[in-house]
């Protein structure tokens, strides 16, 4: 009876689920989950999941693209003694010992690196410490060995000494040539570099890219880039790092964006390069017309550039580098860290007609002019941070910065030391700045994602927190887009992400929107604003810039000039803290632009800022028990700088 009536309750169940399936008609693959059809046109998911198919980046990625190591000529002499394994086991969060003796940790572990060692001179200094006959035969480097054996300051000196003669091209050119492509040591340890990277780099954990920087300096000004390969060994052992030391290599971009293609053709693996330290070159950096040997600006110079230099890093040790007070006089923010004494190495002292060729804001405006003229925008960069620590050790961190190089690590003494000092400028060790970080939008850690993501310049830059940001332009972003709390579900589906360009105009619409999103990085500080900074090209020809606040914490009110009122500033010197009582945990908001002239080229990116918060120097006058330097900041706010979104007229 049991048996029966068991029966006829599976015939009942089973028939019910027929009918079911027949009035409401569900495909097998969907399990019962509503279809699309049935969701609604407000709701931007794919499914009902919101988090399910996105295929989109859900997080940043964090890393450096710009590290040096005891390989390279400078950082060893100033004392560095840390190998690449040593950076690689510090940036994946291991705990190492400086070259100082003192023991050092990241707060937490970056998701990427890129050592980057100079190309030239790779692995002299090895060869210096050791006391090898051939490099002591000559007088620089008889020199510059008794420098290092000495150690401490004679180091430091001995290490400006090289670069003051690279600088100017005065380094013997047969010492050169020993540590040069060409030579079987160069090779050899180039091959080192490879097997280093390729052995700490872990798919889906870390990424560790290979790279070197290309230090073309004219004369002391500044022209360098940081070159990045997305392959492993098998390609980058093809090919040996590009100098700017005759006659394998060249101080010039044009030949640096040979040897880039050369590389892709050969090997059929992807190639891009990074400049940086624009306020050093004395206005070089980003000319407007033509090279620093006047060689005028021509279709395969603009298209060149634009394709092999994605990104700019506009944050790092060495000065920060979005814009110059001289050049955006309204922007209260602009005078952040900034380094204008002279050139890289202080042979020449800073003029003000020098700076519009030097900046990453003012670059980006004089962009939009050379497209005008040559249908291509060179300076079409996404923004980045990032270290240039010669230390191996990738530290960002205010309360945790180990300096340029090892001769500025903590001690008592770095604030006061001249960090670069001649008859034409000086430099402070506590104008060191303590910047910066790189984050990717990425949808994997590993070198194809990061590098796609570096492409397509989904990235920003910051001083050193973790601030997580998000940009989105479009033009009908609704409060209900961000106030759903998955606002890049949103901003994929009806704009562009951070570092591309705005959708065709539609016909009804009469300004784009901007979607920001902004959360404190979780060990850190609170927010006090989101700026949107825009720059655009009038119908004469000439550039504009503004800077609109758009979010903000607390119940402040624009004043009757649009100016906001400051934050505030808990910080405490006598014990190097702060406290999150004022800030926001998050800002966000959706914004149009009020001043939109459909017919004018222009671009538009985020700037957030932190509350102000202890800089380096207080918590070294604190551990230390020492004053703090005279004109050191005691407190600093951190920052964020996305890539811009563009916005180019129909034809």
């Amino acid at each position: 009876m049991t048996i029966q009536k068991n029966i006829k309750i599976f015939v009942f169940a089973a028939s019910l689920i027929v009918a079911l399936m027949i009035s409401q008609p569900v495909a097998a693959s969907d399990a019962g989950a509503p279809a699309k059809d049935l969701l609604t046109n407000a709701y931007t998911g794919k499914v009902y999941s919101p988090y399910a198919q996105r295929g989109i980046p859900e997080r940043p990625l964090w890393g450096d693209t710009h590290l040096h190591t005891s390989l390279s000529m400078d950082a060893g002499l100033f004392g560095n003694r840390l190998s690449p394994r040593e950076a690689y086991r510090f940036a994946r969060g291991e705990e190492v010992v400086s070259s100082t003796g003192q023991a050092v940790r990241l707060s937490r572990p970056l998701d990427w690196l890129v050592v980057a060692d100079h190309s030239d001179g790779m692995g002299m200094v090895g060869d210096l410490a050791a006391g090898k006959p051939e490099i002591l035969a000559f007088e620089q480097g008889g020199r510059w060995n008794k420098g290092l054996e000495e150690g401490g300051d004679a180091s430091v000196q001995a290490a400006l000494d090289l670069i003051s003669n690279f600088s100017q091209g005065t380094v013997d050119p047969k010492l050169m040539a020993l540590y040069s492509p060409g030579s079987k040591l160069y090779k050899n340890l180039w091959e080192k570099v490879i097997d280093d990277a390729d052995a700490f780099n872990d798919p889906g954990r870390f990424t560790a890219f290979i790279g070197f920087e290309w230090t073309s300096l004219i004369k002391g000004n500044n022209m360098h880039r940081v070159v990045i390969m997305r392959d492993g060994a098998v390609r980058a052992r093809q090919v040996v790092p590009f100098t700017m030391t005759a006659p394998q290599g060249s101080p010039d971009p044009r030949d640096l964006w040979k040897y880039l293609t050369n590389y892709e053709k050969k090997s059929g693996g992807e190639v891009l390069a990074i400049a940086h330290n624009g306020n050093l070159s004395n206005g070089i950096m980003f000319p407007l017309e033509a090279q620093w040997n006047g060689t005028k600006f021509d279709e395969t110079y603009v298209t060149q550039r634009d394709k092999w230099e994605p990104l700019y890093e506009v944050t790092q040790i060495k000065g920060d580098g979005e814009t110059h007070p001289f050049l955006s006089p309204d922007d209260e923010f602009a005078d952040y860290e900034t380094w204008d004494v002279a050139n890289l190495d202080a042979s020449v002292a800073k003029t003000n007609d020098m700076l519009a060729g030097e900046y990453a804001r003012e670059a980006l405006k004089r962009g939009l002019v050379i497209e005008k003229h040559l249908g291509t925008n060179p300076y079409k960069f996404g923004l980045i941070g990032s270290t240039d620590s010669h230390t191996s050790l990738a530290t960002a961190e205010e309360d945790n910065f180990f300096g340029k190089h090892s001769g500025y690590e903590p001690n008592p003494k770095r604030m006061s030391h001249p960090f670069m000092e001649t008859d034409k400028g000086k430099i402070v060790g506590w104008q060191m700045v303590a910047s910066g970080l790189a984050a990717v939008w990425a949808t994997d850690n590993t070198r194809e994602a990061i590098f796609d993501a570096m492409l397509r310049k989904e990235v920003y830059g910051t001083t050193g927190p973790r601030m997580a940001v998000r940009l989105f332009g479009g033009w009908e972003f609704s409060d209900q887009d961000m106030n759903s709390r998955i606002p890049a579900n949103a901003g994929y589906a009806k704009g562009t992400p951070m570092g591309g360009d705005l959708r065709v105009k539609p016909k009804d619409a009469t300004a784009p929107n901007f979607m920001v999103y902004a959360l404190r990085d979780p060990i850190g500080a609170n927010l006090d604003r989101i700026q949107i900074v825009k720059g655009w090209l009038d119908a004469d020809g000439t550039t504009h810039e503004k800077v609109y606040d758009v979010a903000w914490s607390g119940e402040r009110m624009l004043d009757k000039k649009g100016k906001l009122p400051a934050v505030g500033n808990t910080v405490d010197a006598a014990t190097a803290t702060w406290t999150n009582t004022i800030g926001a945990s998050e800002l966000a908001t959706v914004w149009t632009d009020p001043d939109f002239d459909a017919k004018q080229k222009a671009f538009y990116y985020a700037r957030v800022l932190e509350i102000p918060t202890p800089r380096w120097s207080t918590y070294d006058a604190f551990r230390f028990g020492i004053e703090l330097q005279e004109g050191a900041p005691v407190s600093t706010q951190e920052r964020a700088y996305t890539s811009p979104i563009w916005y180019t007229p129909k034809p």
